[in-house]
């Protein structure tokens, strides 16, 4: 396995062509083990991922202390080449509610200096609000990480989960590197009117979601019974029929992936890979063993043919359910 790299957009960093989204080892996905993290994000760095992304929300600032500690535990030359892409802005309670997002200037330095402090580093590499504030326009946010930037506390803004209007504004007020958002072979909603956009805008997309949390990785069972603090117990897409369905999609992936001498996971990160050099799928591997499978999707090389056979098993909008619930789909950007 030979690390590539990608740049995201025309003015961030160069970073390796697959990066870690680490939030499962802190949240959402039941309980995790917070020694096999550090351990998979040691195994990520010393196999060439620079891109570790997190999100100050992520555990209540658990994600970003893990981070931290492995930061600081990892050999030098691989903590050197980490960098580092925080979301902020959600609101949660003691209890682990979601109540809305700020993104107000005056919070947005706020966030950013208890992440400094919690990721033990005296900059981060890409900063964003984890969702649009409503409330607050997106020029006074983006002003705002725009200011951090010139201080030195964060090197290049990115967005997340919003719409072309939105990234348009944004970069209008500051230059924008990145936007994080949802793309899968199940999750193809960018297609049509924000990935020609930031192709427009020079800017790259960092996706996450490229296993649509497990449900195409080839290894989900319809038996297998979620823990309550589990997103996807509560997930359309994990509930009953909709859920048959999905995995009826998964076997029709397979035995493509039997033919290619790949797993599931792999041609599905690949399919990802194989949309554009602008594009860096977020593998959200909580364990070595899951990271080394999908570190395995570098090596497969899918030719038009396989391409066409992957839609033709996966059409686009042939998942059912929903990606969130009506609650949380409702604090996506309008125009998304």
């Amino acid at each position: 396995m030979t690390m590539r790299t990608r740049s995201l957009g025309t003015t961030g960093p160069q970073v390796s062509a697959l990066g870690l989204g680490c939030m499962g080892m802190s949240a959402l996905y039941g309980d995790a083990d917070r020694t096999e993290g550090i351990a998979t994000i040691h195994a990520a760095l010393e196999a060439g991922v620079t891109l570790l992304d997190t999100g100050d929300f992520y555990g209540m600032g658990h994600n970003e202390l893990l981070i931290g500690e492995a930061l600081r535990t990892a050999p030098a030359a691989r903590r050197e080449q980490a960098l580092v892409s925080v979301k902020f802005g959600a609101l949660r309670d003691p209890d682990g509610g979601w109540s809305g997002y700020d993104g107000r200037p005056a919070a947005v330095k706020n966030f950013a200096a208890y992440s400094l402090q919690r990721l033990g580093v005296d900059h981060i590499d890409v900063y964003r609000i984890a969702r649009l504030d409503p409330d607050v326009p997106i020029e006074e946010t983006v002003g705002a990480i725009a200011e951090l930037v010139e201080k030195g506390y964060v090197r290049h803004i990115g967005l997340s989960e919003v719409g072309a209007a939105t990234i348009r504004r944004a970069a209008a007020t500051a230059p924008i590197a990145d936007l994080q958002i949802e793309y899968a072979l199940i999750s193809r909603g960018i297609e049509k009117s924000i990935l020609p956009v930031t192709r427009e805008l020079g800017i790259s997309v960092t996706a996450y979601g490229v296993l649509s949390r497990g449900l195409i990785s080839g290894h989900f069972t319809a038996e297998r019974k979620l823990a309550a603090n589990d997103f996807r117990a509560h997930s359309p897409r994990f509930q009953g029929d909709n859920l048959r369905h999905n995995l009826d999609l998964v076997e029709a992936l397979r035995k493509i992936a039997e033919q290619k001498g790949a797993s599931v996971a792999q041609i599905a990160i690949a399919w990802v890979l194989a949309q554009g050099e602008d594009i860096v799928p977020l593998v959200g591997a909580r364990t070595r063993e899951r990271l080394a499978e999908s570190l395995g999707a570098l090596d497969v090389v899918l030719d038009a043919a396989d391409l066409a056979a992957i839609e033709d098993a996966v059409p686009a909008d042939a998942a059912a359910g929903e990606r969130y619930s009506a609650a949380a789909m409702a604090h996506l950007d309008s125009e998304r």
